[in-house]
């Protein structure tokens, strides 16, 4: 960016409190994230899936390639982009505070504007202790306090039976307590429940978008503050690639059986967006 890291930082914040939600789409690697923040959006994040995937590991098992893949996007993207942008970091990598706290401070310096750090164990084993994360994001707080500490609350995540909402809700209690600047509850769908978030979370909600459950305007209506796009952008860029190679194996044009109306990014768009720094 062409302002302070201090500047983007409190510009990150201040999207969280705008007229409109923010809505957050999430990038995979440099290009992803430079046409994104080309293409207009206030902010980018990174999806920990589409990381973790693009260097040929599982998401969310804390792995260190990972974290070291994480951390190298994020020394990518500084000075790249016209816009903030806020990183994924699963439950820390495995870390323990003083290591999820050093994490958090080689963001900052790398130039990021936020974090996300979410409660779920690593596999999808269940759920921290919630005094035991609270200590994570304390670390987080205390290394790197300019950081937008985004909680994202697993009880709703890859999860058949969800506990009562007030199981979410005292998480977010003792979240916030530690420091945390907004909270995130991925698997949330129905009106009902996001209403209920909103009106007891005495901070920015986060709400991860469902396709064909959930409109942007519809969000807004109901006082989300930042929407999330996680792997969807990435899942569906590749599956965008599958349906293109299936189509000139078929002898079909690969926009056309995408339903894309003939528009693929050009060769020299792409070189553009990859050479040009904000």
């Amino acid at each position: 960016m062409s302002t302070s890291p201090e500047y983007a930082t409190f510009h990150f914040h201040a999207l969280h409190h705008a007229d409109q939600p923010l809505l957050l789409p999430n990038a995979w690697d440099v290009i992803s994230a430079v046409a994104l923040a080309g293409a207009g959006y206030a902010a980018v994040g990174t999806t920990s899936l589409g990381v973790a995937a693009a260097h040929g590991y599982p998401d969310g098992r804390g792995l260190a390639e990972v974290r070291d893949a994480t951390v190298a996007l994020a020394l990518r993207l500084n000075g790249r982009l016209a816009c903030p942008y806020t990183v994924d970091v699963e439950g820390g990598f495995g870390g323990d505070a003083g290591q999820v706290g050093d994490l958090a401070a080689e963001l900052a310096e790398a130039g990021a504007a936020g974090l996300n750090l979410e409660d779920g164990l690593p596999g999808g084993e269940g759920l921290k202790d919630p005094v035991q994360q609270a200590e994570l994001i304390s670390a987080v707080k205390e290394r790197a306090p300019g950081l937008f500490l985004n909680a994202r609350i697993d009880t709703h995540w890859l999860a058949d039976n969800p506990p009562p909402l007030s199981v979410t809700l005292s998480r977010a209690e003792t979240y916030l307590a530690a420091g945390a600047d907004g909270v995130f509850v991925p698997g949330v769908v129905a009106d009902e429940e996001i209403s209920t978030l909103v009106a007891e979370v005495p901070a920015p909600l986060n709400i991860l978008f469902a396709p064909g459950r959930h409109t942007v305007s519809r969000l807004a209506e109901l006082g989300v503050r930042r929407i999330s796009t996680g792997s969807l952008l990435f899942r569906t860029g590749l599956q965008a690639a599958l349906t293109a190679a299936d189509a000139i194996r078929t002898g079909q044009q690969p926009a056309e059986a995408a339903g894309a109306a003939g528009e693929v990014l050009g060769y020299a768009e792409v070189q553009r967006l990859v050479g040009e720094e904000e």
